[in-house]
């Protein structure tokens, strides 16, 4: 019996936690996903890894960054054809979400 009401008051706490999060902010986050291949989770590569973390930089850098990949004026093999699929509102998110996580 008391193992059924831990389950549930699992159960509860979790669906409660995933209730609490906004479409918006589920969608930004599925979003801010596929930066983790090559960034890390939320922003933070690996250490000793060659791409930067992106996790705590200024908000507004990240997002001129973003835009200069999409536009071609800022070099790269992969960033540049990543960036084209964003639009720049989504880009502007992504900047703001990254800019909002703890650095290294």
């Amino acid at each position: 019996m008391r193992k059924s009401v831990v389950w549930f008051l699992l159960f509860f706490a979790l669906a409660a936690t995933a209730r609490a999060q906004s479409p918006e902010a589920l969608q930004l986050r599925t979003l801010a996903a596929s930066c983790a291949q090559c960034h890390g989770t939320d922003g933070r590569s690996a250490a000793g890894s060659a791409v930067p973390s992106i996790a705590g930089m200024p908000r507004d850098h990240i997002a001129t960054q973003l835009k200069a990949f999409k536009a071609g004026t800022r070099p790269a093999t992969v960033m540049t054809q990543l960036a084209k699929g964003f639009t720049d509102a989504q880009l502007e998110q992504l900047a703001d979400y990254f800019s909002r996580q703890r650095g290294q």
